[in-house]
């Protein structure tokens, strides 16, 4: 059985405020705090860089957290590269393909700014981007990327849940696409990694792209690139512990993973990350996804009730709901939520302008959730936003 009251528990600052902000960032458990703690209280060393004990003892914690997040998507550790967010995974992949002039990408009107500023930019190397349209609920067709993959096409580049309508894709359905016509996948879980279950493996994709700090549970700073064939990827950068044999005049790259992980990486972060890892798994992904999908489908049934309030985004939403409330700028909408009742919701144009633009809107309030959250929650924020409403009606 699902305890979120349990669970709750675990995370002491929900006794200070109702928070709805998951989307952009989740709450830790105090068990991540301890891991962080563990690392540098207890054996705090730099990762793949020592004989002695503590550099060890180090390195075997950063590698389980490897296994544990490749085991938990369906996937090998090798082909498993921490980085420090989504928006580095997904750069490190628009910038490790070799680009040739008039080769041609795939992306969606739906994207988070960076699913979509790094294919952009390579317009500047005479790539062909391709913007396709989603229907006026943040849901793209499988046939129309379809309809847009030409005999140039090289990658289609897709969210799995948009960040702002909370529209989950038919990911395995693009994916189909992209194996029929010989075009690679990249996917960003960054709304879905730890709120539904995720797969790489079964997928098939080519890359995937995820932070530890949302749905995982883990720390800020650390972020997930799952790539299916990391050999045909160059490392976007080169230093320290990416490379074997350094001369003069030349260097040979590391073994995979490591080549792909420059400099000293975010150890403690990467430790917290895979025990938030393993806590999710011990949640249960299926119970996770069910409770977090009711709230968001039970929150946006109660705004819509409020003559004032227009919604965004499917019937069948994922994990948030974005709204706007009649006469008031939605900053206002979070700052008095925040200041009358200790309610967090974001607000503003959650890095997705061209999003918004499809609905010719400059921003809207959002609501997020996540393992912990409450129906209690929700009733009080509906009452709330009932309450703007009327006072600004």
């Amino acid at each position: 059985m699902y305890d979120v009251y349990r669970i709750r528990e675990d995370f002491p600052v929900l006794r200070e405020v109702v928070y709805l902000d998951s989307a952009a960032t989740s709450q830790k458990p105090v068990q991540v705090a301890e891991a962080v703690q563990e690392y540098f209280t207890r054996y705090c060393g730099n990762y793949g860089r020592g004989a002695h004990r503590l550099s060890r003892r180090t390195t075997e914690k950063y590698e389980d957290a490897r296994e544990a997040v490749a085991g938990f998507f369906g996937i090998k550790p090798r082909n498993t590269i921490f980085t420090r967010n989504t928006t580095e995974s997904i750069n490190m992949v628009a910038w490790g393909l070799d680009w040739k002039k008039g080769d041609h990408i795939i992306t969606t009107v739906i994207e988070h700014h960076s699913n979509l500023l790094p294919w952009i930019r390579l317009r500047e190397k005479g790539v062909d981007v391709t913007v396709v349209d989603s229907d006026m609920e943040g849901m793209v067709p499988p046939e129309a990327i379809e309809k847009a993959i030409t005999d140039r096409t090289r990658l289609i580049a897709v969210t799995h849940v948009s960040n702002f309508f909370g529209a989950a894709q038919d990911i395995q359905a693009v994916a189909k696409i992209a194996k029929k016509h010989g075009v690679m996948l990249l996917v960003d879980a960054a709304q879905s990694a730890g709120e539904m279950p995720l797969n790489l493996g079964e997928i098939g994709c080519d890359f995937a792209a995820m932070p530890g700090h949302k749905g995982l549970l883990g720390p800020q700073g650390t972020g997930i690139l799952y790539v299916k064939e990391p050999e045909k990827l160059q490392p976007m950068f080169v230093g320290g512990g990416t490379v074997q044999k350094v001369t003069v005049d030349s260097f040979t790259f590391d073994e995979i993973p490591s080549r792909f992980e420059y400099g000293t990486p975010n150890i403690p972060g990467v430790i917290g990350l895979g025990r938030g890892v393993e806590y999710v798994k011990a949640l249960g992904i299926e119970n996770i996804e069910s409770h977090v999908s009711k709230l968001a489908r039970e929150c946006a049934k109660r705004l819509s009730e409020i003559p004032q309030v227009e919604l965004y985004g499917p019937d069948n939403r994922v994990s948030l709901t974005s709204f706007n409330v009649e006469n008031v700028n939605p900053h206002d909408v979070a700052m008095i939520l925040d200041e009358t009742k200790k309610i967090c919701v974001r607000s503003g144009q959650h890095c997705a302008q061209t999003a918004l633009a499809r609905l010719c809107i400059a921003g809207s309030a959002r609501a997020s959730f996540a393992c912990y959250s409450t129906m209690e929650e929700i009733d009080l924020l509906a009452r709330s936003v009932e309450a703007i409403a009327k006072s600004f009606s």
